[in-house]
């Protein structure tokens, strides 16, 4: 963890208008750090596989507001990177639309008994793991909501609102969305649970022939159409 580390931070410009004049802007995020001696694949390749993706995608489309895209450095050992981004945000003022985060999205399995429930949560929960967990705060319920109804028309999702800042369920804060919580932005987290479906979650055989990557394709027609509608209209700013 010594020296320099740095975010990689690209905007897709509005296409009619300055951003000044559209809103701030959306966020779309992964870690693009792994744990020593896991490749990786799921945790968080899969998720930055996405991002690029999407970016794309949406960069020959119409944008009413900026979408800005994040690769955050230095998650694993304790969210630096962002914590060092939503600093930077509070300090100056900035407001956001809201932040999707992705954090594994690779791994999903038909099998009966694939997914088990983390401890805590407070809602029925399906046994086989072929769904995304799209996991919001109560101050970004809106925003979560938003987010789910539009990618609930392209796979299956499992939306969760937890309590205050997720304090109560803290397998609910183990990515980059929850450095947004803690300075008041909204945020969520979509996930494939990571540990609680993939066995090879921060293992050396996280490798990319694990991943399914049908279901991949289908977190990346679902997040881009989340991410298109938002960016033509209003849901929720906070920070500034």
């Amino acid at each position: 963890m010594d020296g320099l580390h740095r975010n990689v931070i690209g905007t897709v410009r509005p296409t009619q208008a300055s951003a000044r004049e559209t809103g701030s802007p959306l966020i779309l995020a992964a870690h693009y750090d792994t744990v020593e001696g896991s490749p990786g694949a799921d945790d968080n390749a899969s998720a930055l596989a996405v991002l690029l993706e999407v970016a794309h995608r949406i960069g020959s489309g119409r944008l009413q507001r900026p979408v800005q895209l994040i690769a955050f450095a230095l998650e694993e050992p304790g969210l630096f990177g962002s914590q060092a981004y939503t600093a930077h945000l509070a300090a100056t003022g900035q407001a956001i639309q809201g932040a999707i985060v992705l954090e594994c999205v690779g791994y999903a399995s038909d099998e009966e008994g694939s997914q088990t429930i983390p401890p805590g949560v407070p809602i029925s929960v399906p046994t086989i793991g072929n769904f995304l967990g799209v996991i919001g705060n109560q101050a970004s319920a809106p925003f979560t909501q938003s987010v789910a109804h539009t990618m609930a028309r392209h796979m299956p999702i499992v939306p969760l609102i937890v309590p205050g800042k997720g304090e109560l369920l803290p397998d609910a804060r183990r990515s980059d969305h929850t450095a947004f919580w803690e300075r008041g932005f909204p945020a969520l987290m979509l996930t494939d649970t990571a540990n609680f479906r993939n066995p090879h979650y921060h293992q050396p055989t996280d490798t990319i022939d694990t991943l399914n990557l049908d279901f991949l394709a289908s977190v990346t027609d679902a997040v881009t159409a989340a991410v298109r509608e938002l960016a033509k209209r209003e849901i929720q700013e906070a920070g500034s």
